[in-house]
């Protein structure tokens, strides 16, 4: 029986939980997820600094002064220098981005509107208050939230984490993966094409998204149309792993013996169809093993099944696991370039292109929506949502489309 995307979704995510929390250094934090808030231990900046190459003034100098003025040098600050010096009246003190303002300035002007000769420096432009100031505080303060639990680690939040003098944070852990490709058809791309063969993409395709989401470390097994070659793969996957994904022989041919393996092993089936189009053959589950629940995924062979499936239900439940707070694809609305048509019954997952034009979204079908075919796949930019109880879209309606993003 097949069941509704949105409900398999639901399904699959009410399964998925965070694995643990592991404190882990700044140099090994990029695509995992704060585990904990982050907190600023000192104001940030933590002191007043010049934002340029310039010097120190005070405005009184400037005022009811005909340009060029020209001020007495009394000095230089460098950054990281420590501070002992005051600007007086009549001087100016020449200073180097990020390093400390002395007392008594009111505003830096830029070395571009200046000139040194003969220790004085000639002064071409005024200033206004705080020119070129960044001040104590101002971007955060002391004990302020700079960072929710939870969000995802790039680098400029690895930047952020690390100027605020953390060695290292809480992150949650990233899953063990197992992937289990099936097919006696399938051989290794640079291997001889020989007759009824064809080349293995999916295992490259998985693991590279495995990778976009920041899981590094995986398991990847290529097994015959066996049974017992499939059930010993199956089995040692499910005792070293957290997800275990597997790749065809989910269907109901003669060699897909994927569904009866789980059963062999006593995997709670939750669903084993969705609604959708590509990818109708979809299976999920979930097992106890040692005290702990691991999901199940078992996709079907077409290559752009298999991604579709991974993009729209795996990713989700894996982000989640990894901590995610936004888990599901950015949804937007866009306008149709053209009519799209299909049979009732299933939510078809179009491979579109969505573009800006006058202001509004457009968006057009690819070439090639075969579920064989990644050439509308990898020129996809975004997934129309052609309803179930639809067959056909005209030119102009609006529809959902659920972005992609392979960065």
């Amino acid at each position: 029986m097949m069941i509704p995307f949105k409900i398999a979704l639901s399904k699959v995510l009410q399964h998925a939980k965070p694995i643990g929390i592991e404190q882990i250094n700044l140099e090994k934090l990029l695509g995992c997820h704060l585990a904990e808030d982050i907190k600023t231990r000192f104001n940030i900046p933590v002191f007043d600094n010049s934002s340029v190459d310039g010097y120190c003034v005070k405005l009184s100098d400037f005022k009811g002064a005909k340009f060029p003025v020209k001020l007495s040098l009394a000095g230089e600050i460098k950054a990281g220098d420590k501070l002992n010096k005051n600007l007086t009246k009549d001087k100016t003190i020449k200073i180097l981005t990020g390093a400390q303002i002395p007392k008594g300035t009111d505003a830096i002007v830029m070395k571009e509107f200046t000139k040194e000769e003969n220790g004085k420096v000639v002064f071409y432009k005024a200033a206004k208050s705080a020119e070129n100031i960044r001040f104590k505080g101002e971007e955060f303060q002391k004990k302020n939230k700079v960072l929710d639990k939870g969000t995802k680690i790039t680098p400029p939040v690895i930047g952020l984490i690390a100027s605020l003098g953390y060695s290292k944070v809480k992150v949650f852990k990233k899953p063990k993966i197992s992937i289990v490709v099936t097919g006696n058809e399938l051989i290794l791309p640079g291997k001889k094409l020989s007759s009824g063969k064809i080349y293995d993409s999916n295992s490259y395709a998985l693991t590279g998204c495995l990778n976009e989401i920041g899981i590094t470390s995986y398991k990847l097994q290529r097994v015959k149309d066996n049974q017992a070659s499939i059930r010993k793969s199956i089995s040692k996957a499910i005792k070293s792993s957290d997800v275990i994904i597997t790749v065809g022989g989910i269907s109901v041919g003669d060699y897909d013996f994927v569904k009866d393996v789980f059963i062999s092993l006593r995997v709670k089936t939750i669903f084993t169809k969705i609604a959708m189009k590509p990818a109708k053959p979809n299976y999920f589950g979930v097992i106890k093993h040692k005290n702990q629940k691991k999901l199940v995924f078992g996709l079907p062979g077409n290559p752009v099944s298999s991604i579709l499936s991974f993009h729209q239900i795996i990713k989700p439940a894996l982000l989640k696991i990894m901590g995610g707070k936004a888990v599901t694809p950015f949804k937007m609305k866009a306008q149709l370039e053209k009519e799209v048509k299909k049979n009732k019954g299933r939510l078809e997952f179009v491979r579109g292109i969505v573009s800006q034009s006058n202001g509004k979204l457009e968006v057009a079908p690819t070439k090639g929506q075969g579920s064989h075919m990644l050439g509308g796949m990898i020129n996809a930019n975004c997934l129309i949502n052609f309803p179930r109880e639809k067959s056909f879209l005209s030119k102009g309606t609006e529809v959902e489309v659920d972005f992609i993003d392979w960065n």
